[in-house]
């Protein structure tokens, strides 16, 4: 009996033991935990040490040593079956990828806090009850749904799977997110300032919010179906590839830390980069609408990066290849030169490399508008007041002042990026009008674009004040009509009544036609009644003027001088006379240049207009065989010379905008202007008023030259417009010592003999009154001038040359 009893403890005993060893369905799951020990990185024990599971060498894995286990490195190792997994209570890192596991049974491991089971078959991951995972990473697999929505991840990586939605929407604290190359249709993200990197490409999204992801540094959404993408939050993002997608437009003015950009394969056309001063790498390839590329302002930084990142030539660091529309690429003007040999490999034969960019679309979404107008009635602006023409709006961001000036309706649209702004109106005349509101502070987009403010002016006592001038439309040529402008405006504020008059030679002038009819016409002059020009109103008349031919009595011939007085006056004292008298001297010519610019009060300016306003009219002909679409004329002013912050517009013949920045840019904006090419409608012009500095002297220059933009073409550069503060009679240089004139009296040809080595440059002739009667502007080889046609009397001639200026008098029989 007693042996009995021992005997039946014995088998106990030894069942007890075979029980804590584990049995497992797949012996390569067995092999590699037998295989770890300290000298391997297969598995670390509870102490996060490296460890042999098998403790006892008995070639077994029991229970109780399996629960040693934290740490368990599975990778490359052919098993088929992780069943027994589930014996591994205590562990938190468990890394089984590249095995050949289609299922994968992890409900018991409550510890675990990292699971990396990439390149599987596993169809299906039931992770309900494991909310201490933080990293995930079950990459290449064949996994169509998961969920992870009670899952608090840092890290998640689930590439290369057959996923068609993904909802990841509660992971507040997701640092990294990789799920491309699956069937998303949809992907929900986080509110996570967290969330830095993100890869989501090759799927099948057509939407994606990253707006709320304000820490994003990586993203990468490329090959999916989105057309759309918000990047206004994404000021901290360094590499962006976002290419084989059908995106038409995108904004990334705020990505100044972007570093790397790949936006090939889509349907943009116009692509502006001037704000990314730190990119390095661009792919713009095989983008078949693209038109208009802009990479200005820095974005490339010095020759160096010019050499080995611009323009895929061999190099790496931009390619544009199959870009067949591109037209236009505006870079730093030092940068031109190369990126036009850079670009010669791709025979874009219609692409124009340039340094213009400001009408293109795309770097600024936000606008603020309005209208002007005076209370005349000193009830509140409505409706029923008048417009205030060619208001001026400085707007500050706090770091940059921009000016912005409204047309003759006193409509103003400008638009602005995203930030914070002061916009503050400015009148001509402060003392005239009180205004309301005195500025404006809007923040987009905290406010919504449009965003419409009105402004109102309110009439300070009583000023009286018109103004007029007189523009030359065309060129006057022997023979032919001419067309003028008369432009009169009340700057006071009060309405006023009078009249206009211009006076001329009638001899050689007839009048065809006038745009408003004529209140008394008498020899050599022609008047016009006003009636309620209201403040801040401009009124313009157009008239056509016959020029004589050379063979009428009197003839005119080029290089002759048509002089015009145009002068406004009404019953009040004008607080500023100076400008009631328009003074135009018109050179005659036979042929010349469409796109020119000039000083309208001539070469040589009385010393009584230093510190006051001088008109200066740009005309631009489209030459070409298309309409064009926008057309910007660009003036850099020199601030040596004149005050910018009196600049004014006058007159134009197409709707334009007015943008100063930069200190001394002007640009009058005619976008969509259309203009045809058609000879009779082919020309525009743009007039503008500007004030001399005080601190000029007699003696002193000014010039002043004009860029026309014609859409995606070079710019043309007019002429310089020279001008000079001279009285008539200041010469610098003894005259006799460089020419003879002869003869003297003259009736013909008054000839011209060198006694000294001196260049000519021009030739003029003034009467005793100072009026302008001869220029011949180039006489380099000329030695005589035709006086046949002047009356008798005493005359001044002034010779231009490299030397300087001087004259001399000469009688005319």
């Amino acid at each position: 009996m007693i042996k009995n009893y021992l005997l039946l403890l014995a088998l106990c005993f030894f069942s007890s033991i075979n029980a804590q060893i584990i049995n497992f369905t797949d012996a390569n799951f067995k092999t590699k935990l037998l295989q770890a020990s300290e000298n391997n990185k297969i598995a670390k024990d509870l102490t996060a040490k490296y460890f042999k599971i098998d403790s006892n060498n008995n070639g077994e894995i029991e229970i109780a040593e399996a629960l040693n286990v934290t740490y368990l490195d599975l990778t490359n190792s052919n098993i088929s079956s992780l069943d027994e997994i589930k014996n591994l209570n205590n562990l938190n890192d468990l890394n089984c990828s590249n095995n050949n596991l289609k299922l994968l049974d992890v409900g018991n491991l409550k510890n675990l806090n990292r699971l990396v089971c990439s390149s599987n078959e596993i169809s299906d991951l039931n992770l309900a009850d494991l909310n201490k995972i933080t990293t995930l990473i079950c990459a290449q697999n064949k996994l169509t749904s998961i969920n992870v929505s009670n899952l608090s991840l840092n890290i998640f990586e689930c590439n290369n799977n057959s996923l068609n939605n993904l909802d990841v929407s509660n992971s507040s604290n997701l640092q990294e997110l990789v799920c491309y190359e699956n069937k998303l249709t949809e992907l929900k993200l986080p509110n996570s300032t967290q969330l830095w990197f993100l890869r989501c490409a090759q799927n099948s999204l057509t939407s994606l919010d990253i707006t709320k992801l304000k820490g994003l540094q990586y993203f990468d959404f490329w090959n999916n179906k989105i057309a759309n993408i918000d990047f206004s939050n994404s000021n901290k993002l360094t590499d962006c590839y976002g290419g084989i997608n059908p995106i038409e437009s995108i904004n990334l003015s705020n990505l100044q830390l972007l570093k790397t950009l790949w936006i090939g394969h889509t349907l943009i056309k116009t692509l502006d980069l001037s704000n990314l001063k730190n990119l390095k790498d661009l792919n713009i390839s095989d983008c078949p609408n693209l038109e208009f590329l802009n990479i200005k302002n820095g974005t490339i930084e010095n020759l160096n990066f010019l050499e080995t990142a611009l323009i895929s030539l061999g190099y790496n660091g931009l390619n544009f290849s199959n870009c067949p529309k591109l037209q236009y690429i505006c870079d730093d003007e030092s940068n031109l030169e190369i990126v036009t040999q850079k670009i010669a490999p791709y025979n874009y034969i219609n692409c124009v490399v340039g340094n213009y960019c400001s009408f293109k679309p795309g770097e600024i979404n936000y606008t603020f508008q309005g209208k002007s107008q005076v209370d005349f009635n000193n009830d509140g602006c409505d409706a029923g007041d008048i417009a205030t023409s060619y208001l001026k709006f400085s707007i500050s961001n706090g770091n940059k002042v921009e000016s912005y000036i409204t047309d003759s309706n006193g409509l103003y649209s400008f638009k602005v990026p995203a930030g914070s702004y002061t916009i503050t109106p400015i009148i001509e005349n402060t003392s005239y009008f009180s205004i309301l509101p005195a500025s404006i502070n809007i923040v987009f987009p905290t406010q919504t674009s449009a965003l419409n403010q009105n402004v109102c002016l309110v009439p300070n006592g009583s000023h009286k004040d018109l103004e007029i001038s007189f523009l030359p439309l065309e060129t006057a040529s022997p023979g032919f009509d001419v067309k003028y402008k008369i432009i009169y405006k009340n700057k006071g504020n009060v309405v006023q009544s009078g009249k206009i008059n211009l006076s001329f030679s009638d001899s050689v002038l007839d009048l065809v036609s006038t745009s408003l009819t004529v209140s008394n016409q008498t020899q050599n002059n022609l008047i016009w009644d006003f009636s309620n020009l209201k403040p801040f109103e401009s009124r313009e008349i157009t008239l056509t003027l016959n020029v004589n031919s050379p063979t009428e009595i009197p003839a005119v011939n080029n290089n002759d001088i048509l002089k015009y007085t145009a002068s406004i006056n009404s019953s009040e004292i004008d607080e500023t006379p100076i400008d009631n008298i328009f003074e135009l001297n018109q050179t005659v010519l036979g042929s010349y240049d469409p796109n020119d610019k000039t000083c309208l009060e001539g070469d040589v300016i009385k010393p009584e207009l230093i510190g006051e306003y001088v008109h200066y009219l740009i005309r631009f002909e489209n030459t070409g065989t298309y309409p064009a679409e926008n057309i910007v004329v660009k003036d850099m002013i020199d601030l040596s010379k004149f005050d910018i912050s009196t600049l004014v517009p006058t007159s134009a013949s197409h709707s334009y905008t007015t943008k100063i920045s930069n200190g001394n840019k002007v640009e009058f904006i005619f976008e969509k202007i259309n203009l045809p090419f058609d000879d009779a409608n082919n020309d525009g012009y743009i007039a503008f008023k500007i004030k001399t500095l005080s601190s000029l002297k007699v003696g002193d220059k000014f010039q002043n030259e004009a860029n026309i933009y014609f859409d995606y073409n070079f710019p043309i550069l007019t002429n310089k417009a020279t001008s000079t503060f001279k009285t008539l009679g200041t010469q610098d240089f003894e005259f006799s010592n460089y020419f003879n004139v002869y003869p003297n009296p003259a009736k013909n040809d008054l000839n011209i003999s060198l006694n000294n080595q001196i260049a000519i440059q021009s030739i003029s002739i003034y009467n005793i009154l100072g009026q302008l009667v001869i220029a011949v502007p180039n006489a380099e080889k000329a030695t005589k001038v035709d006086v046949s046609k002047l009356r008798t009397g005493s005359y001044i001639l002034k010779i231009k040359t490299d030397k300087g200026i001087s004259g001399t008098k000469f009688i005319k029989e």
